[in-house]
């Protein structure tokens, strides 16, 4: 693989994250099926990574592989061409490049994709809380469906996140506020690719696929968002 390092992945910096009940309408990849639980939009600024600072926007959708539950990455944003190709290689998500802007002060975090006037802000209120929040996406990679072992440590604080998006965009209908948290200090650590072989422990899966064999995540004809997006 060029132009990214292999997984893992240790990523510090700051997020915003907000849920909805709201739903993408996701033509998932063979293999991965749709469950139960809300819409997640993460926004995040990584001050230090593998290939150095960067900006993201991430929507990703409940899903399982068999009876293992995860979230699945249906849509992600960068604004670093390596960090698009190793989020492509490593893990199968469908990373794209944009322009990103991040705003901050003293109670507030924005992040804004120029590209489609999308705005994701978050308003923090209350104490911050140390936690640690294991989880895993699920996504479809050239070699087929993986597990993505993730974790985020960090200062949580409940914040109201509103996201701002024009009617037509895909993403309007996740436009209001909603229930979500602000990361300080945030520590993620994303671990190898792993294969859902076996009914207790999947194996791990190839270090990284070539770039050739990769579906393009971001054509819609290949993996289409469809509009609109609609309440559960």
């Amino acid at each position: 693989m060029s132009g990214a390092p292999f997984a893992p992945w240790a990523l510090r910096g700051e997020a915003i994250v907000g849920f909805t009940r709201r739903r993408l309408r996701v033509e998932l990849p063979l293999g991965i099926r749709p469950a139960l639980g809300p819409t997640m939009v993460t926004a995040s600024r990584f001050t230090d990574s593998p290939v150095g600072p960067y900006l993201q926007l991430a929507v990703a959708v409940p899903a399982r592989i068999g009876a293992r539950l995860g979230w699945h990455v249906a849509l992600m944003v960068v604004d670093r061409q390596d960090a698009r190709t190793g989020a492509r290689l490593n893990w199968g998500f469908p990373a794209e490049l944009g322009a990103l802007r991040w705003r901050s002060d003293e109670h507030r975090r924005e992040l804004v994709w120029d590209d489609r006037e999308i705005v994701v802000r978050a308003t923090g209120r209350g104490p911050k809380v140390p936690m640690a929040v294991p989880h895993r996406e699920l996504q479809s990679r050239g070699d087929g469906p993986v597990l993505v072992p993730d974790r985020l440590l960090g200062l949580f604080q409940l914040a109201g996140v509103h996201i701002h998006a024009y009617p037509g965009d895909p993403l309007a209908p996740l436009a209001g506020g909603h229930l979500g948290a602000l990361v300080a200090g945030a520590n993620r650590v994303v671990r190898e690719a792993r294969t859902p072989i076996g009914l207790i422990a999947p194996q791990r899966a190839p270090a990284a696929v070539a770039e050739t064999l990769l579906v393009d995540l971001t054509h819609r004809d290949a993996y289409p968002i469809e509009a609109p997006l609609v309440p559960r």
